[in-house]
């Protein structure tokens, strides 16, 4: 990417030709990295008018970018470039990685990225810790109470083929929940449409909607059941925000340690006994490799706090299933 013109102060027209490493990628999510600080409506707005032009031709939002293509960004008053002093380096346990592709193992507790109310998350802490990558980018995000495998991408070419990957279903990506109940059947597959939605403190929720929701799918696969808990893993075929959560609560079987749907009085009662998270845990992914194409098998273990809380289940509760 090369930029052409004076950086000044003032909003002034900017022109980018396009190199190898940005080609393939769309228009607009090209535009949300350039023009940091820009919201999404506005980046969306100045393609609906035609403000953007590429080789001085319209084009619309889904134009994936060729190289030597010239882009002409409108005047845009952005926000100030955020100070990345006070962002602590932080590597995280490796569970894969090459010269494309790094995945790692989530903590819970940590946000994927910065934003509503959190200063910085793990994307963040990526780049101050490695001052000598060139590219980082997410792949997909968890939720921030969730643990386990996080993909990201080293080269621009690996993080498009994910996302092309990820918008086909072709990865196979599974996690382990506990919930509460005894979950009935060795597999099930679960279909109920999601819709986003605001709580009146302006909180982002989910909710089924089988009218006006999203399809969504998720395979559950029944893996140990005690008296009142049973350890399940989920199968998700669409990537829905919060769909393994809502899904499973709408069922009546809420995950252990949800603070957004689940029972908050067991919540509570769980804290006490040790449970102090969410026991929700991306805990294997198989994927052909970005760009060699060769199968890929990543696996992340559950973390200390959710193991111990099986084995405080196993020497309280008897177990019927899997034991």
């Amino acid at each position: 990417m090369v930029l052409q013109g004076k950086n000044t102060s003032a909003p002034a027209v900017q022109r980018v030709l396009v190199d190898e490493q940005d080609a393939g990628q769309r228009i607009d999510n090209f535009l949300m990295r350039v023009c940091k600080g820009a919201p999404k409506s506005l980046i969306y707005r100045i393609l609906r008018s035609g403000e953007v032009r590429v080789n001085r031709g319209r084009i619309d939002q889904t134009y994936r970018l060729v190289a030597g293509d010239e882009i002409r960004i409108p005047p845009l008053r952005l926000a100030e470039k955020a100070d990345t002093s006070h962002v602590p380096g932080r590597e995280f346990p490796v569970v894969f990685e090459d010269e494309a592709l790094l995945a790692i193992d989530k903590p819970a507790g940590v946000a994927v990225h910065g934003g509503s109310g959190v200063s910085f998350g793990v994307i963040e802490q990526l780049r101050q810790s490695r001052p000598e990558a060139h590219f980082l980018e997410l792949a997909h995000r968890l939720d921030r109470e969730t643990s386990g495998i996080l993909l990201i991408g080293k080269k621009r070419a690996a993080l498009k083929r994910l996302h092309d990957l990820l918008r086909e279903s072709a990865l196979d990506k599974r996690y382990l929940a506990l919930v509460s109940g005894r979950w009935p059947n060795p597999v099930q597959h679960i279909r109920l449409a999601l819709t986003r939605y605001l709580t009146d403190e302006g909180e982002r929720r989910v909710a089924v909607d089988e009218e006006g929701g999203k399809a969504s799918h998720s395979i559950v696969r029944l893996v140990r059941r005690w008296q009142n808990f049973s350890l399940v893993e989920v199968q998700i075929k669409t990537g829905r925000t919060h769909q393994i959560r809502v899904h499973l609560t709408h069922l009546g079987f809420p995950l252990a340690g949800d603070d957004k749907y689940g029972d908050f009085a067991l919540n509570k009662a769980l804290q006490k006994s040790g449970l102090k998270r969410m026991f929700l845990h991306a805990a294997s992914l198989k994927l052909a490799h970005p760009v060699s194409d060769e199968p890929l098998e990543l696996a992340a273990p559950l973390p200390r706090e959710l193991a111990d809380f099986v084995a405080h289940l196993d020497a309280t509760e008897k177990a019927d299933y899997g034991a």
